[in-house]
């Protein structure tokens, strides 16, 4: 029993400081920093890419919100990659303005492929672009997009994720589960290390890449977690990802159940994937450039499936000590509750403090935040799950729903007023 008591101490401590480390980085975006000194005057040519598969129904409100982009048109380009569609993917993505590219691979699907065999013809090509920005189909772009990722590209940043807001926060339980996370993500990780010095992490969509960190070789990932894969090979570089509050992309989330936990699923199964990959990597290349940007990137890696690990584990031994008299009906009762409570009932307090910062209204989103636990609650099950079976299929999430630049500028203006 004292072993286990040791092993029960030992784990205790190990959670405790990664997530005071958490904490205390979260804290950093409240610090307002100088904006960094523009190294050069000019406006890039860029590339905005849409990797789409069977996404008719919501493909041309995306053309057209980067149609209207305030950047000069002759120094962008809107490509749609039509990836094994069955549908009007291209046909439509053609009428609203944007230049198709179909491709039929039926063995390789998921969006990191299609970057890849796009971008290497370009690559070929010699294209002449500066930068590209990734967008998913069901994203509209808000019209300042392109001049803020400009900005940053003046500044010297290579990589740069965007504000990930959503189209439909308050749809459901589900949809507001996202926003709240993503909510989070935004102020308490990315923009935190940003302002920090330490790196942000690319987030799926809305983000921009330099042309030529990607020559020659593509886009070359492998695992489901495109993104963060991406984001990780650049962090093992020594270099440090960018981040743009004001270049905003609105993303749709799917409302139901069974379709957010297959998606979910997805980004566990990618997160394993990339454990596997580049743990080791990442701690190496803490040796190698002794930067609190690594050891940071090592710690995101160790600290999302591993952590989860550790805290069942800590659990179970509450429950083998409590079995074996080595802790009392109050001991036990304690130990759970210190895991439950910020597990569960924190992230409420959380999310309305950042709606708060963000001005966001509170009262559309409040059956959300009462749910927000269930939503995090089926995270734990989809981690737990994925442990030990794992679909690596990729599964599309319909999107059916038309929501126009306008709607979601009204959403975006109310949010202000409000």
């Amino acid at each position: 029993m004292e072993y286990l008591y040791i092993v029960q101490q030992a784990l205790v401590w190990v959670i405790t400081i990664f997530w005071l480390y958490q904490l205390v980085i979260s804290v950093c975006s409240l610090i307002k920093l100088k904006d960094k000194p523009m190294l050069v005057n000019k406006k890039h040519r860029f590339m905005a890419i849409i990797p789409a598969h069977n996404e008719e129904n919501v493909v041309e409100e995306l053309i057209k919100s980067l149609k209207a982009q305030d950047y000069p048109k002759d120094l962008y380009d809107i490509y749609v990659i039509a990836d094994n569609c069955t549908d009007k993917t291209a046909e439509v993505a053609r009428k609203a303005g944007a230049i198709v590219y179909e491709r039929f691979d039926p063995t390789k699907k998921t969006k990191g492929y299609a970057l890849n065999w796009f971008l290497k013809q370009k690559i070929e090509e010699d294209a002449q672009y500066d930068a590209f920005c990734i967008f998913d189909a069901d994203n509209i772009v808000d019209k300042n997009f392109i001049k803020n990722m400009n900005k940053k590209l003046c500044q010297g940043e290579e990589v740069v994720q965007g504000y990930r807001d959503i189209k439909n926060p308050t749809d459901n339980w589900i949809t507001a589960g996202y926003a709240i996370f993503y909510w989070t993500m935004n102020r308490f990780y990315h923009l935190a290390r940003y302002n920090i010095g330490l790196s942000p992490l690319i987030n799926g969509t809305g983000f921009m890449v330099k042309f030529d960190l990607v020559k020659p070789n593509g886009w070359d990932t492998k695992t489901l977690t495109e993104d963060i894969e991406f984001s990780l090979k650049t962090i093992i570089k020594g270099k440090k990802l960018g981040w743009a509050t004001d270049a905003i992309v609105y993303d749709e989330q799917p409302l139901g159940f069974v379709q957010s936990w297959k998606q979910r699923s997805r980004w566990t199964v990618g997160h394993i994937q990339c454990i596997k990959e580049y743990t080791k990597p990442l701690a190496y290349s803490v040796k190698e450039h002794k930067s609190l940007v690594n050891l940071d990137g090592f710690l995101y890696i160790v600290g999302s499936i591993p952590m989860f690990v550790a805290t069942i584990a800590l659990l179970i031994l509450n429950f083998i000590m409590y079995a074996g008299n080595g802790m009392t009906n109050v001991e036990l009762i304690i130990n759970i509750l210190r895991y439950v409570i910020p597990t569960f009932l924190l992230p409420i307090g959380t999310a309305v403090l950042i709606m708060w910062l963000d001005k966001r209204p509170i009262k559309p989103m409040i059956k959300g935040l009462l749910c927000y636990p269930l939503f995090l609650g089926s995270w734990l099950l989809i981690n737990f799950k994925c442990l030990f079976k794992r679909d690596t299929t990729w599964d599309k999430i319909e999107h059916v729903r038309k929501i126009d630049i306008q709607e979601v500028r009204g959403i975006a203006t109310e949010k202000v007023e409000n």
